[in-house]
């Protein structure tokens, strides 16, 4: 990118830089992809198992040199064969009935936080576009409208201050992207 581009970026409002989207994030062209991870950062179901597959298992033993991400944190690694630069895993709240006891904030907090998480490492990385799927709302049951809407004000509120960048929501059902079109409207 240059530093016109990156001009360019930083002239454009928060609503400009945020893009919603309908497919597989393990698909999307961009500096990073978020893995919804869990915490051992070991290859699992959903979109865990679609951007390890789609890496390769080169993924897999970084993510295990690695070894550990607190619930609401954030670790980089690289792409290998995924479209992209980066994989930015991002641990959200489980609140299946025996794992939501364990939770060290409110889920809530605990979904921002990975967004924030998400937005420090892209920043410090100088990763300029991020595509994010819809975290936890899946096998961890994180009430889909809800996760949105803290999804939604999270990441404009950081592209509205301190990331300049792009932001692209990949939603892998209508129903998911139906949730962010009523929070755009």
């Amino acid at each position: 990118m240059t530093k016109t581009d990156n001009m360019e970026m930083k002239d454009k409002g928060a609503a400009e830089r945020f893009h919603l989207v309908r497919g597989s994030i393990a698909a999307q062209r961009c500096d990073a992809v978020v893995n919804a991870a869990n915490n051992q950062l070991r290859a699992g179901s959903g979109v865990c198992g679609a951007i390890h597959a789609a890496a390769g298992p080169e993924l897999a033993v970084e993510c295990s040199g690695i070894g550990w991400c607190d619930t609401g944190r954030s670790v980089i690694t690289d792409a290998y064969r995924l479209p992209c630069r980066k994989v930015i895993h991002t641990v959200g709240p489980d609140l299946r009935p025996w794992a939501a006891h364990k939770l060290s904030d409110t889920p809530e907090k605990l979904l921002e936080s990975c967004y924030n998480t998400v937005i420090d490492l892209a920043i410090k990385h100088g990763l300029e576009s991020v595509a994010f799927p819809c975290i936890s709302t899946g096998a961890y049951m994180f009430p889909k409208a809800e996760a949105a809407r803290i999804a939604y004000d999270t990441l404009m509120r950081r592209l509205s201050t301190d990331y300049h960048g792009e932001v692209t929501v990949c939603c892998f059902t209508d129903g998911d992207l139906e949730y962010y079109r009523r929070l755009m409207a």
